[in-house]
Formats: structure tokens, sequence, C-alpha cells
């Protein structure tokens, strides 16, 4: 077997534009989103655009990726950038739309309630068209693993499919685990619903450290589109059981897109964040010997 069962057997891109409006988390603007389908060899391509016109094309890649606080963005060379990636990739991964045009008239993705199902309920409604190309998988041939002293540890190694197993622990919440295959139907069922979530006592706080160094951070956060926690508990509940682990998940799906391909691995992560994805995306690419590219499954 080259791929992974509940895989399409072909590349696939959308079959109709997808149009979506909302706000962004962290600099809290308004931002409207046309996806456009593309053909083969496209990728997913994100285009910053003013009044008609293109201001930057960044494609989705580690090579672009910037650090900002709590999030995953891309910078394109003339310094225009696109902020909070990482669900809507995760979205287009698991619905298979591995070619992509996604044009923004402001800087940052619309985090809609916090999570993916809107992108992937919006997907569907779109509906897929097949592309003449086969599907394609990066198999991972050998352990790699990067760490943040004993804190954080992300390690990949390889698997006849892609499978995750996610470690996470919060005060008052305890260890929060999730383990186990991703697919599209699975990332829809038990990832997907899982919202961007932290503390209300520590939301405002942030917020004006990030007007006070000029950087945006959580300007757009509101319990409609993140899971608040206050105490030990979750305002409205919580949608799936432990789901901020499910997040982290979600999270670590979105940055391991930016490599191009869904995975033929175990990733095993401690504590991820946005930080850690991306270098174990970079240690990966860097060793040529790790992975190659693999085919649909026969």
């Amino acid at each position: 077997m080259n791929g992974a069962p509940g895989w399409q057997a072909n590349q696939g891109t959308l079959a109709q534009d997808l149009v979506m409006t909302g706000h962004g988390l962290h600099t809290g603007r308004r931002v409207n989103v046309r996806i456009r389908p593309a053909g083969a060899g496209h990728g997913i391509v994100f285009v910053r655009v003013r009044d008609g016109r293109t201001l930057a094309r960044l494609p989705a890649s580690p090579g672009l990726r910037l650090a900002q606080p709590l999030c995953t963005a891309l910078q394109a060379d003339n310094g225009l950038r696109v902020r909070t990636v990482e669900h809507l990739l995760a979205a287009l991964l698991a619905c298979e739309i591995d070619h992509a045009t996604v044009e923004l008239d402001a800087e940052e993705v619309p985090i809609l309630d916090g999570s993916a199902l809107p992108w992937v309920r919006a997907m569907e409604a779109c509906g897929r068209a097949a592309l003449p190309a086969p599907k394609r998988f990066i198999r991972v041939l050998r352990r790699l693993a990067v760490a943040d002293g004993e804190m954080r540890q992300l390690v990949i190694e390889p698997a006849g499919r892609y499978e995750l197993h996610v470690t996470n622990d919060l005060k008052g919440f305890g260890v929060l685990s999730w383990q186990g295959e991703i697919n599209p139907a699975r990332f829809t069922s038990e990832i997907a619903p899982s919202r961007s979530y932290g503390r209300l006592k520590w939301a405002i706080p942030t917020i004006a450290y990030g007007y006070l160094r000029g950087r945006p951070v959580l300007r757009g956060a509101r319990p409609s589109c993140t899971a608040t926690i206050v105490g030990g508990s979750v305002l409205g509940g919580m949608r799936l059981p432990e789901e901020f682990v499910r997040h982290r998940a979600l999270d670590l799906i979105g940055d391991l897109a930016l490599l191009g391909a869904p995975l033929l691995a175990r990733v095993t992560a401690l504590r991820p964040s946005h930080e850690m994805n991306y270098r174990l995306s970079s240690a990966l690419l860097a060793q040529t010997d790790a992975w190659e590219w693999a085919g649909p499954a026969i």
C-alpha cells in the first residue's frame, strides 16, 4: 500500500468559490475571504488583496513562516503577512482541498467560532472537484524528535497511517490526552469542533500588553469565538470531552499542513505549541533521507 485508507485517490480542489466573512482573533479586524479553485500543481496560496489589486502572494510553506504570539503566520518578501492560518489549513487538508487560492482583504484569517468546523461545513457545501493527479502523502522513513528541555517534546516516526498522540496539561483540568488516526471523517467528528481556549483572567492583561508593544494579540477574543475558562469551568460548557487537547491536535495538524500533504507517520506530542510544531516541520524537511513522497493507496 502506497497511501492510506479513508483518503481519496486523486488530488482535489473546490467545486466552486467559497466566501466567508468574520473577524480576526488577534487583530479584531473584519476580513472577507474568498477561496477559489485551482489546478494541480498550484498548492495552497494565500493572496492579500485590496480593491481588486493583488498586494502579495504567500504560498503555504514553512519557508514563509513568521513567529507570532499564539498563532501561525506567513510573511511575504514585501513584509505583508497572513496570520492565524492554522485552522483553515487543517480544514483544507482534511477536506482534501489540495489546491486553492485563498484571497483576504485584511491580515488575519477570520476566527469564526474558534474551531475548524465552520470551514469544514462550508467546504462540504461547495463540494470537491477531483483533479487529474494522484493523491500525495509524505511518508516518514525514520524517527525524528525535537524538544524544549523536559517541558515540550514532539516525535515523528514511520507509520502506515496518519496518527497523532497529543498530551497536554492545564491547571484545574489535569492531564489531557487524545490519540487516534487522522483522516477526513475522524477529523470532522473528533477534532474540527474543538475551539481556541484561554482563561478570562489572563486575556485582559495579554491584550493590554499587546497594545503597549504595538502588537495585536487577542483583540478579537470573545466567548463566541473561544472556549472561555473561568475558574475551573468553561462558559457554556465544553463541546467535546477534553476539548482543549483536541484543539492542540487541530493546531498541530494545521501547522504540519504547511508541509504540503497529509502524513504517513505517527506524531507524539507533549505540550505542543506553534513554535514546536514549526521546529518539527523544519527538522523533517532538513533531513531529506527521513521522508519521501508517496502515492495513493493501491
